[in-house]
């Protein structure tokens, strides 16, 4: 099982990174305008869909390389020589697009930029990473239930040490 696990994590990666970039790189001037305030909020930029991407991707070429060099063969629940950059993409931008709907369907509830909403604000990444990158592979059952059941845990935490880190003002 913790093997599964790990498999799982580590394939999600790409997703993780898109999710996490646009916060480390907010101090960056380029792309702060809103892709569309009144839709999603004054906090989603071009900036974090565009870097979020692009670290996402980024990742997963480097799991595709370490893969072909023999590195984390044991952990990987892929063959990365099977798929392109494509997949990174998909699990990327679609971590991204599933913050955009959440935060879409926020404003239409009226709970403001910042403001929690349990449990969507920690799966909004995951299911449009999985709906996304589904295209490309599907992960089995087993996968898709660790990632739901685990990434909310680890969302939580790593805004929580981005608050300690003075990169979000909540923390959570």
């Amino acid at each position: 099982m913790l093997t599964l696990l790990l498999k799982s994590l580590y394939y999600f990666l790409p997703a993780y990174a898109a999710n996490m970039a646009p916060v480390l790189f907010k101090f960056s001037p380029f792309g702060s305008k809103s892709v569309n305030k009144k839709l999603f909020g004054k906090n989603k930029t071009w900036r974090g869909l565009i870097v979020g991407i692009i670290f996402g991707t980024l990742i997963f070429g480097l799991q595709k390389i370490l893969y072909l060099k023999g590195i984390f063969t044991e952990i990987s629940l892929i063959d990365y020589s099977a798929y392109s950059s494509l997949l990174g993409f998909l699990l990327s931008f679609g971590a991204l697009c599933g913050d955009l709907v959440e935060s879409y369907y926020k404003r239409k509830q009226g709970i403001n930029s910042g403001e929690r909403w349990f449990p969507w604000d920690q799966l909004d990444f995951v299911i449009g990473a999985l709906v996304l990158s589904s295209l490309v592979y599907q992960v089995s059952g087993e996968v898709l239930l660790i990632l739901i059941l685990v990434s909310p845990a680890l969302h939580v935490v790593v805004n929580y040490l981005g608050y300690l880190l003075k990169l979000k003002k909540n923390k959570f």
